[in-house]
């Protein structure tokens, strides 16, 4: 790849269409393909933009979920690839996207070496036959597609189960399977066995005559031991991984799926030390998975490991590459500031480029019972206390994408939805709870709010798309690295930050990445002791001592890694040591009582 960092999925809408404004310059994106209805509007603007022909499909159409995200698909497909043909046809004049293509790549690339060379050559035919080779050696960003394997919700048509292959995560799988992209789907969220065999039904994602993959699979792990499981689980079915993409698990925008204490740098480690011998026993699942199928492939496939979370300055971006020979690191959250690439409105934008640390933390407002990163005075946040004061709580519940509960109906309904939150509600009252336990109680069931529009409304205001009564209150999720970056800026700022071109965080107070997810996660240890103080079960201390016991495993390691790779004489090594200190002696001072 061009590129030595991609941007991952942003919700839902924040990089829908990010692909159509990077992908030109060699820069790899993730976009989500949950909603088809936003899938849908958003190929009906950019058709519109564009003036192509656009051919609606009817949600009552049958099959259209997989039908919608496939013909978007295409379009982004057919549109880029369009776009970055006509960006070949330039001249190297200044000021052309052709220029710009090479002027993003890092000053290590041998291409942005080739290039600068080609721009001392006099005109002529030697310059020209130089153009044409960089011209050759130039490549599209990956076109990449985001599947939460466990938002799988069951669909009906009039009452009855219209059948596994119709949930959503396999109709979402069968559109991106179905179109004409060559890219992969990253599958997060856990593993979903029937989804990761559905996979068999699809040609695609098997190796072709000359041993290439069309389609290929990126795992979005949490530890080596999980990714290991899911890649053998994979294998055997003759499907490869291509990639492990490794999350921090608190230091992160979205979701947050803590491990339990396992801290980045000693996952990264056990990936360094163990791919090799990983390698030679996927493979070997793989090839004889392959056989049976009657597909025969003596080449071992590419396995890339990339890391995201919290990365916020280069010289955590070429640390992380060169110590664990990574092939890439994402950034994601710092793109919510550059408009260009992501879909934020503008007052949403200007909230987060004037945010502090404080404005950033851990809630409960995700419908599927996981933590959520959330960002303090979002307008989905003021409607949901708006809702509450005049006791109607809950959304309105349209999309029906996360729908997983059945505490009181037949259908599973929405934990953020006015229907469950009123059945709630009426059961605690008539629970014989105490004041407080009740108000405790009815705050977390009000605490949900609606992700499926939330995620979608920044879309929908940034390009006046927005439906006449369509509810546009934002839901935003950063992770708590974009605290650090205060301002507005250009994809050149931010591609010229991540390879050391400029430095936007100049002046700016901020941890280093490791230490940052460290401290995360000794305050969810904290918050978690206080939840267990009238009910501290013995298998609870256990399982929390043993948290314990690896985040200061995980302090020893840091220590040993920072006094490896520092320089001894600088004052780096010393600041580092004294973050350290701060975060043992806090880690030690948490008693498990």
């Amino acid at each position: 790849m061009p590129h030595s960092f991609h941007i991952p999925v942003l919700g839902l809408g924040y990089s829908i269409d990010t692909p159509l404004k990077v992908a030109r310059y060699g820069i790899s994106s993730v976009l989500s393909i949950v909603d088809d209805e936003l899938i849908e509007r958003m190929r009906a603007y950019h058709s519109k933009s564009r003036s192509i022909h656009f051919e609606a499909i009817s949600k009552d159409e049958t099959g259209s979920r997989s039908k919608r995200i496939t013909a978007y698909l295409n379009f982004l497909s057919e549109t880029i690839t369009n776009d970055f043909k006509a960006l070949k046809q330039q001249d190297f004049t200044a000021g052309n996207d052709i220029c710009r293509y090479f002027e993003l790549l890092p000053d290590t690339s041998k291409l942005k070496h080739g290039y600068e060379l080609m721009l001392e050559y006099p005109e002529g035919e030697t310059k020209q036959t130089f153009q044409s080779l960089l011209k050759n050696a130039m490549r599209m960003g990956a076109i990449d597609v985001n599947i939460m394997a466990k938002v799988d919700k069951m669909n009906y048509v009039d009452g009855e189960y219209s059948g596994d292959t119709n949930t959503d995560a396999l109709t979402a799988l069968r559109g991106f399977a179905e179109s004409k992209l060559n890219a992969s789907v990253v599958l997060s969220a856990g593993m979903n066995p029937k989804l990761y065999s559905y996979m068999e039904n699809f040609e695609d994602f098997f190796p072709d005559e000359n041993g290439k993959l069309k389609k290929k699979i990126i795992l979005k792990v949490s530890d080596f031991r999980s990714a290991l499981i899911q890649a053998k689980f994979l294998a055997k079915k003759g499907l490869w991984v291509s990639e492990f993409r490794i999350e921090s698990g608190l230091n992160c925008g979205g979701h947050a799926f803590a491990t339990e204490g396992y801290l980045l740098g000693p996952i990264l480690e056990e990936f360094k030390l163990k791919k090799s011998d990983m390698l030679i026993e996927l493979f070997k699942m793989y090839q004889s998975a392959l056989a049976q199928k009657g597909i025969q492939t003596e080449k071992q496939p590419k396995l890339r490991i990339s890391v995201q979370g919290g990365i916020g300055t280069a010289a955590e971006h070429d640390f992380l590459l060169q110590y664990y020979n990574l092939d890439a690191t994402g950034w994601g959250s710092p793109f919510l500031l550059v408009p260009e690439v992501t879909n934020v409105d503008a007052g949403t934008l200007a909230q987060l480029a004037s945010s502090t640390e404080n404005d950033f933390y851990l809630s409960g407002a995700s419908p599927l019972g996981i933590q959520f990163n959330n960002f303090k005075n979002s307008t989905i946040d003021l409607q949901r206390s708006e809702r509450i004061e005049k006791g109607r709580p809950g959304s309105p519940c349209t999309k029906k994408y996360l729908c997983n509960n059945t505490e009181f109906t037949l259908q599973a309904i929405c934990t953020a939805s006015r229907e469950y939150q009123h059945l709630k509600i009426k059961s605690l009252k008539t629970a014989g709870l105490s004041a407080d336990e009740y108000q405790k109680q009815f705050n977390l069931v009000t605490e949900k709010v609606c992700l499926c529009e939330g995620l979608c409304a920044s879309t929908y205001l940034k390009y006046n798309i927005a439906k006449p009564k369509e509810n546009t209150a934002v839901a935003i999720c950063p992770g708590p690295n974009l605290a650090y970056f205060s301002d507005v800026y250009s994809l050149d700022e931010m591609v010229g930050h991540i390879y050391g071109k400029i430095n936007l965080l100049t002046q700016v107070e901020r941890p280093h990445v490791f230490i940052k997810e460290l401290n995360l996660y000794i305050d969810y240890l904290q918050e978690d002791i206080k939840k267990q103080l009238q009910n501290f079960s013995d298998k609870k201390r256990k399982q929390l001592n043993g948290f314990k016991l690896q985040l200061a495993e995980g302090i020893n390691y840091y220590k040993k890694l920072f006094n490896e790779v520092a320089d001894q004489a600088s004052g780096e090594l010393k600041e580092l040591y004294e973050q350290l200190a701060k975060s043992k002696d806090k880690l030690e001072g948490l008693i498990v009582e």
